[in-house]
């Protein structure tokens, strides 16, 4: 169980990382251009979408690298789960069946990140000694 939760960290991370940076450094044209949802939402909105998704990555990854605060972990999971439903329910507006997809494995992959390391599998704190 611990390894199925690690690997699936890090798919996590590596996705909404590659997401979230896309979003947050790409030019705002690009970002247009390849995501045609975005041209209906405030630019300050589609950034602060890929810096949630960016600092959500850091979060599933260094809390429980460092056992600093591991608990973290779990929150930036489900705040990853409210990003996705979020998501859906803005696709699922427009109409665009074929995106809720991944919205809801990457939000379920979240859910289960967040519920193992919770529940299952927690990370235990480094030491104070």
């Amino acid at each position: 169980m611990k390894i199925a939760v690690w690997i699936v960290q890090i798919l996590l991370v590596v996705a909404f990382g590659f997401a979230g940076s896309g979003k947050l450094l790409m030019p705002i044209d690009q970002i247009h251009q390849n995501m045609p949802w975005s041209t209906e939402l405030p630019d300050a909105l589609v950034r602060f979408i890929g810096a949630s998704e960016l600092l959500g990555a850091l979060g599933l990854l260094l809390p429980s690298v460092t056992r600093v605060l591991p608990k973290l972990t779990v929150a930036a999971a489900f705040a990853l789960v409210l990003v996705m439903v979020l998501a859906a329910g803005d696709h699922l507006r427009r109409g665009e069946l074929p995106l809720l997809v991944p919205n809801f494995v990457l939000g379920g992959l979240a859910a289960f990140v967040g519920w193992a390391r919770l529940k299952k599998v927690p990370i235990a704190p480094r030491s104070s000694s």
